[in-house]
């Protein structure tokens, strides 16, 4: 009897122990555009991918463009929140373009823009509580 008991409790504590896995962080996607039409956006990647909608994603990219005459490159942001709220903002600013190259598979990212489109800030957090639970 004791013996079952002891098997028992080592089970329980087994299993316990395997539901605490960490902190995990939903971010859904949130743009927030401004009259002016800058606004800024946030979200965390993994949120987005495994959302239960088809319209949200957050993310941003570097495009190298050879035109003959030189390289140009540029640096963009876009999101779109579940509802369809869109965000986008491009930049050749060497600094910005550098901290998309910063980014992971489960990042937060978080940008803003001005009333032409242009990136004025993008920034990125990579830690563990972005990486989606089991």
């Amino acid at each position: 009897m004791k013996k079952k008991r002891l098997i028992a409790m080592g089970a329980l504590v087994l299993t316990s122990s395997a539901a605490l896995a960490g902190l995990v962080t939903i971010t859904p996607v949130s743009v927030t555009v401004n009259p002016d039409t800058s606004g800024s956006a946030l979200g965390s990647m993994s949120a987005a991918r495994f959302s239960k909608n088809d319209v949200e994603y957050i993310g941003c990219g570097v495009r190298r463009i050879d035109t003959g005459a030189g390289v140009v490159v540029f640096g963009f942001c876009q999101a779109s929140t579940a509802a369809g709220v869109l965000g986008f903002c491009s930049s050749e600013s060497p600094d910005l373009i550098a901290s998309i190259g910063d980014q992971d598979d489960y990042s937060f990212i978080t940008f803003s823009w001005d009333s032409a489109g242009i990136c004025r800030g993008i920034g990125n957090s990579t830690q563990s509580f972005y990486i989606p639970s089991k």
